[in-house]
């Protein structure tokens, strides 16, 4: 028999004196960790498939069951810690690249944490936002240098298209395969109903979804999938794709298992086939090459859509976005290397990239001291957790964040980080049609529009309480950020002065 070299990571435990053998935690469980033996007339566990989704914690009707993070490890070393050994080991035993799903969970930074927002008191009064009026709404895209009117008071000026949100927030790239048909379904219906927009990712978009196509940012990857000219007209606006937080210098890959039905149609590709991106576009190798495809798509849908250009957040980032605001873009996405992902090799998601907090400054201030900021808007994702995150993301330059993570957690999402299995209890990351149906568009909906509506209150009473009553004003106001527990360099990059000074 094999040596199996790594406990489980998780244990079950069942409450003998509460489970009534009901065997709705088997019915529950896409990974078969519990099975009923009929002999013994028992449940059993096979703790190796447990990854910890608490679905059937979340079913049991008795609260039977729990999952406990198992305390069986290795002899201490800290060198050599529990994880670096395991994989190793998973390593040695199948000789592949290790994948890993969602964001980096190492403990690395999290500047917002170590960023403070100012208020207003006595000589600056606080706003109200119950009783005074607040505004939440941005647009995206060039703006125009000077605003001339004719004798009437009319504009004079052709105003490039523009991206109207109701909040300074969108639904981030998640693609039609990595997540499911109920998923994409729940996220453009909430983003419809908020004034918002979602983002169809590198999957093309289903023919269902058109009907949403003015809140709805279609995607062109190096794998071009799903794209064509309805595609690219269907949409309120184009992304460009050239990187991703979790996986800076890479393509990207959904297994074959994924591909079937609809998710084969609506990429364009065989079923069964693996769907994998190259890690460049094989037309694009400089910011000329960049700015031939940007005028492309503009003149493929008639220079009515701004073209936004997403890139991994990367230590020459604020260089790249300068080139990217002379390509014609209308927009730039940073991505910071804490962006969640459906899959990605875990040494890159760990190791590769830098936090949006310190890209964003940086770009900012760049496309600033070049006196280009206004050339282009600036969209931060990368790990955008609350309210407090946004408005901290606005004054440190973003003109408004993109979330993924945050939203699949409304839907159900419990972060067990196995993505790339297909196997996700809650039906957001699988295609299985039995486990896709445990979501339901209209509660999925639901909960994503309640989440943006606390949101936005929140946005509006943090801004409140700095004296700001609109988002264009706080753009870029980095006086109402302060750093704590921060080096004299990261203030510097940030741009913001440390606690109590000033």
């Amino acid at each position: 028999m094999s040596i199996e070299f790594i406990y489980p990571e998780f244990e079950v435990i069942r409450s003998d004196s509460r489970c009534i053998g009901c065997r709705v935690c088997e019915q529950q469980c896409a990974n078969g960790v519990h099975r009923y033996d009929a002999k013994k007339n028992i449940l059993t566990e096979d703790e190796t498939k447990c990854v910890n989704c608490q679905r059937c914690v979340s079913f049991c009707p008795t609260r039977a069951l729990k999952i406990v993070k198992s305390d069986c490890t290795l002899r201490a070393n800290a060198n050599w810690q529990n994880d670096t050994i395991k994989e190793i080991y998973k390593q040695a035993g199948s000789g592949g690249v290790l994948l890993s799903s969602m964001g980096n969970p190492k403990p690395m930074p999290v500047y917002w944490d170590k960023i403070l927002i100012n208020a207003s008191q006595v000589t600056n009064p606080p706003i109200d936002p119950l009783r005074e009026p607040m505004e939440t709404r941005v647009f995206l895209g060039k703006k125009p240098e000077k605003i001339q009117r004719d004798e009437n008071g009319r504009l004079k000026c052709c105003l490039p298209p523009q991206i109207e949100l109701s909040m300074p927030v969108m639904f981030s790239a998640m693609s039609y395969g990595s997540i499911s048909y109920n998923a994409h379904a729940s996220l453009a219906r909430a983003a419809s109903e908020l004034g918002i927009l979602y983002n169809t990712g590198e999957g093309g978009l289903h023919e269902d979804f058109y009907c949403y196509g003015e809140d709805t940012i279609v995607q062109v990857a190096s794998g071009r999938f799903g794209v064509y000219e309805d595609y690219l007209n269907a949409g309120a606006a184009i992304e460009i794709k050239m990187g991703q937080g979790a996986k800076p210098g890479i393509g990207g890959h959904l297994p074959g298992a994924k591909i079937i039905g609809d998710v084969s149609r609506t990429r364009m590709i065989p079923e069964g086939s693996d769907a994998i991106s190259p890690a460049p576009h094989h037309d694009i190798y400089s910011i000329e090459d960049l700015r031939q495809l940007v005028f492309s798509l503009k003149e493929a849908t008639e220079y009515k859509k701004p073209v936004i250009v997403k890139v991994a957040t990367v230590h020459n980032i604020a260089a790249i976005a300068s080139g990217i605001a002379r390509s014609g873009a209308d927009i730039i996405a940073v991505d910071g290397f804490r962006g969640g992902t459906g899959a990605a090799p875990t040494r890159i998601r760990d190791n590769v990239g830098i936090p949006v907090e310190l890209a964003l400054a940086a770009v900012d201030q760049r496309l600033r001291d070049e006196g280009i900021r206004n050339n282009i808007s600036l969209v931060a994702g990368g790990s955008i957790r609350s309210a407090a995150d946004v408005v901290k993301a606005v004054a440190l330059g973003a003109d408004a964040c993109y979330i993924a993570t945050a939203a699949l957690l409304a839907l159900g999402c419990h972060l067990c980080r196995t993505c790339q299995s297909g196997k996700c209890n809650w039906g957001i990351a699988t295609q299985q049609p039995e486990l896709v149906r445990r979501l339901d568009p209209d509660t999925g909906s639901r909960r994503l529009i309640h989440l943006m509506n606390a949101w936005r209150y929140e946005i509006k009473e943090l801004m409140g309480g700095m004296g700001i009553n609109s988002i264009e004003a706080l753009r870029g106001n980095r006086l109402m950020l302060r750093g704590i527990g921060l080096t004299d360099k990261e203030l510097e990059i940030l741009g913001i002065f440390h606690a109590g000074e000033r």
